[in-house]
């Protein structure tokens, strides 16, 4: 394989520390549980907070993207996009365990969500670039089996590091939970160190408009590109499928963590042991998702995790089990990777390569207009039945009407 493949496949292990420390296993949970006056207000206002982020997400993501493919700058702004993530991930530091650093905490994570997805917009978009087709699936697998890996390896040090120690490492003050703060500082470094080989590996076309140019040809290819969608008919059933499915993905994934620490009572060190198991089987779904999807079809690949995910997520909102829960749990790990893997490359696979940042600009769209639907309804659902289990009910809704629209797609 290509080096700017590697390098490309290399980002998924440098930014999937954010997702997997901030967003599921360490930081959420901290929040809920030390920062939120209680697990389920902490769901309810997480889940508000994810709304509004995938809110912005929606918005701007077509428009970033159809801009990058105009001026040719999608190395520059997958740059600026991840410092911005860093950036604001450091801040996190500074949230004491006390409700009054509650909405502090929000802002920054959600700024942090914002830049996090909007950089993926650009990151994405190079995929077409660094693997032949008939390579995409396994590139494309590859990498997030990498950023499984690069997720488990952070979630280790934060454990073996940070967390666990007694007393913690460099003075840092248990009662103040300095040594769960420090695990945001650990995140930020970690995506500033790994997340710089793709800005020099995949370069940018060496013609590029000025800016002011290219900001007008981009809004106008955003608006050429929405119009082609009704004669797009495979393209616009995908991304319209994907509107509902990914939304499932990204609630369960981002409430996983919360939802185990308020029904199962799992405090911080516990989340991150499942975390590991998590990433674990995550990674091993991934790379073989890989191979199997250029076998079988992204469609297929798609569409049988998606059913595998929907049983094994029925069975743990049913479980009472600590036990089972984690069995199921590591099962549903399996069928993440692939879910998500297959679905940027059948994207890649039907959208033309020279209008691939517009098109993944409203594949993010997709991920993320109705991305404040998913975490919105979860948290009326919780609030409005006291209960966790029947907001995590929504997700799996979600995740079957995707699977539904899904099957109307006839494409490889």
């Amino acid at each position: 394989m290509r080096l700017k493949a590697w390098a490309w496949c290399g980002y998924d292990f440098a930014n999937s520390a954010f997702p997997t420390v901030v967003s599921t296993f360490v930081i959420a949970t901290y929040f809920t549980s030390a920062v939120a006056p209680d697990p389920v207000t902490g769901q309810a206002m997480w889940g508000w907070m994810q709304a509004l982020a995938g809110l912005s997400i929606g918005l701007l993501s077509p428009v970033l993207g159809a801009v990058a493919d105009a001026g040719g700058r999608r190395r520059a702004l997958l740059a600026i996009f991840t410092l911005l993530t860093a950036v604001a991930t450091a801040g996190i530091w500074f949230v004491h365990p006390r409700a009054a650093d509650a909405l502090p905490a929000l802002v920054l994570i959600g700024l942090a969500t914002v830049a996090f997805e909007l950089g993926t917009v650009f990151y994405n978009a190079m995929l077409p670039s660094v693997a032949p087709v008939e390579k995409l699936g396994r590139v494309s697998g590859l990498g997030w089996g990498m950023g499984y890996v690069g997720g488990l390896l952070c979630l280790a040090v934060c454990l073996l590091v940070l967390l666990r120690p007694g007393p913690p490492p460099f003075g840092l003050d248990r009662a103040a939970a300095e040594h769960v703060r420090a695990t945001a500082l650990l995140v930020a470094g970690w995506i500033v160190l790994f997340g710089w080989p793709v800005l020099l590996a995949v370069p940018d076309p060496a013609v590029r408009p000025p800016v002011a140019q290219a900001v007008r040809q981009g809004l106008a290819a955003i608006r050429a590109t929405l119009r082609k969608l009704p004669h797009e008919p495979v393209l616009a059933r995908f991304l319209a499928a994907r509107l509902f499915y990914t939304d499932g993905l990204n609630t369960l994934f981002a409430f996983g963590a919360i939802y185990a620490a308020g029904r199962f009572g799992m405090q911080v060190e516990e989340i991150l042991l499942f975390g590991i198991l998590l990433n674990v089987t995550a990674g091993l779904g991934a790379f073989a998702g890989g191979w199997l999807e250029d076998a079988l079809g992204s469609r297929r690949t798609v569409l049988g995790s998606l059913l595998a995910i929907i049983l094994i997520g029925l069975g743990l909102l049913l479980v009472e089990s600590k036990t089972l829960f984690w069995v199921l749990g590591a099962g549903l790990g399996v069928f993440f990777g692939p879910a998500q893997a297959a679905s940027r490359t059948l994207m890649a696979r039907l959208a033309p390569p020279e209008e691939a940042g517009a098109w993944f600009g409203l594949f993010a769209l997709s991920g993320r207009v109705t991305g404040f639907m998913g975490p919105a309804l979860l948290a009326m659902a919780t609030t409005a039945f006291a209960s966790q289990v029947a907001g995590m009910a929504v997700v799996l809704g979600l995740l079957g009407l995707g699977a539904l629209l899904l099957l109307r797609v006839r494409a490889a």
